[in-house]
């Protein structure tokens, strides 16, 4: 038999990244509606951010069963289904005439997004060498960040269009069809690296570790509870934003179409420094990454706290908003990578699972916290308690990431795996 050719990961972009981008643009779409759609319905603004929190409650909740999925039906096929359950979650939502109802179709979303997401991670946390981990890792974060540029400028025109907000689940709808088409007709990724002698099939990994994730968590619990803990503050500022910000839109009465249209425009800075993000981790280490995201953050909403009433609080916003785009544009990617570099080389995608679900537990818990501050004393107070965290998480990734994540400068022919992590 001939020799196969070799494996290279440009030769698998295109079907590793443009299922995750139409995904990602239908999202994108409907994430800063959710909250509009939900107090159309007659939520309080309260109600109106524990509902549009239930997008992370979902990941969170579908983290542990995500790999069961994958190793019983592979990452391309879990993929699909995915994209299909999302649909009707979309389709739940359509049909909401409560807040409540809205509710469940949104947790439905999440927990479709957790398998997407798992499925994609660990295939590049097992295929992508060491020297060049964090740009293409950024590079799937920024492909996330192009989906969430796209998808609010056309929920923004469709809105104008139609007049009323739902009207943004179709944009999801759509994409999450055209990513199930995607699916099926470019070629499978992991049989194109597996051909070319790439590394161990990833989504095997995750399924033959699902069973011992508990025991994954307790023989690494050190580090988890050390980085973990930091990145969960992570994962707290960016879903805090996706929550908060739309709330402080609506309580300054910016309107859904401009809502939309600034909150893209913010995806578009965000989109805009993925590679940078991954070369700055690549050449000088993880640390240069998320230090001025999250310092950047947690500065961005105790500045966002005193500006509600001040004259020209529509114009502030729109400046803070920016800010905020702008550190977290620099830690595109971050906590994908870390997690790839702290997992043991033989047996990665428990440890994946673990890590996942302690990012992702900060994730669901921020908006809850949003719109329980919300509802005790206000949205200013909501703002400058997430800003607070994000500094607290700064300290602690500043302190662990050299103990556990020493920068070691790579060779070109360097495709080594870290050590494991105890």
């Amino acid at each position: 038999m001939p020799a196969s050719a070799p494996f290279t990961f440009r030769s698998i972009a295109l079907p590793v990244f443009l299922p995750t981008l139409l995904f990602s643009t239908g999202e994108g779409a409907i994430l800063p509606i959710i909250p509009l759609v939900a107090h159309n319905l007659g939520a309080s603004l309260a109600l109106a951010g524990f509902v549009a929190s239930m997008v992370m409650v979902g990941e969170l909740a579908g983290d542990i069963p995500a790999g069961w999925v994958v190793s019983r039906v592979g990452e391309r096929t879990s993929m699909m289904g995915a994209a299909f359950v999302a649909l009707g979650g979309i389709l739940v939502c359509l049909a909401a005439p409560n807040p409540w109802v809205l509710l469940a179709g949104v947790l439905l979303i999440g927990v479709a997004t957790a398998v997407f997401a798992l499925a994609r991670h660990a295939f590049m946390t097992t295929h992508v060498p060491l020297r060049y981990r964090a740009r293409a890792l950024s590079t799937l974060g920024g492909i996330f960040r192009g989906g969430w540029f796209i998808g609010p400028l056309i929920a923004s025109g469709v809105i104008t269009a139609t007049g009323t907000p739902q009207s943004a689940f179709w944009i999801f709808a759509v994409g999450c069809t055209a990513a199930a088409l995607s699916l099926l007709v470019l070629p499978d990724p992991e049989r194109t690296a597996e051909a070319g002698g790439a590394a161990k099939d990833a989504a095997r990994t995750v399924g033959a570790e699902h069973h011992g994730l508990f025991r994954t968590i307790w023989a690494h619990r050190a580090v988890l509870l050390r980085m973990g803990s930091g990145v969960a503050l992570v994962g707290a500022a960016r879903s805090a934003r996706t929550t908060l910000l739309p709330l402080w839109a609506l309580s300054i009465g910016l309107g859904e179409a401009n809502t939309a249209l600034v909150i893209g425009i913010a995806g578009g800075v965000e989109f805009a420094l993925f590679y940078t993000s991954g070369h700055i981790m690549d050449r000088w280490g993880r640390l240069w990454s998320v230090m001025p995201c999250m310092i950047g953050l947690g500065s961005g909403f105790v500045a966002l706290a005193f500006v509600h009433d001040v004259p020209g609080r529509a114009a502030w916003f729109v400046a803070v908003v920016l800010v905020l785009s702008l550190a977290n544009g620099m830690g595109s990617g971050i906590v994908m990578t870390l997690g790839a570099d702290l997992a043991p080389r033989n047996s990665p995608a428990a440890f994946l699972g673990a890590w996942r679900f302690a990012g992702d537990g900060g994730q669901a818990a921020a908006p809850l916290l949003v719109a329980g501050l919300t509802a005790v004393a206000s949205l200013p107070l909501a703002s400058g308690a997430i800003g607070v965290l994000s500094l607290i998480g700064a300290g602690i990734l500043g302190r662990y990431i050299p103990r556990y994540v020493p920068h070691r400068p790579h060779s070109r022919r360097d495709t080594s795996e870290p050590s494991e992590v105890g």
